[in-house]
């Protein structure tokens, strides 16, 4: 995946939802455990990734560095 990254967040609903690229027509496969892969409805590629309970998983990150920019590796 390559382009610009746009982080979407739902504090009501508490979903993360990040993509890389154009945003395109797609759908959202499951992956388990609260987590959906984005799939472009064209291509089959992977463009982004959905995280349901976000806040309540982000409390066990706490303290955890990440260092920008990020590489991510999403090719089934």
């Amino acid at each position: 995946m390559k382009g610009q990254m746009q982080i979407y967040y739902d504090e009501e609903g508490d979903f993360l939802e990040i993509n890389i690229g154009k945003y395109t027509e797609g759908h959202f496969r499951d992956i388990g455990e609260g987590v959906a892969e984005r799939v472009d409805e064209k291509t089959g590629k992977v463009t982004g990734i959905a995280i349901l309970s976000f806040k309540k998983r982000a409390k066990q990150l706490k303290g955890m560095k990440i260092n920008l920019p990020v590489t991510l590796d999403c090719a089934r």
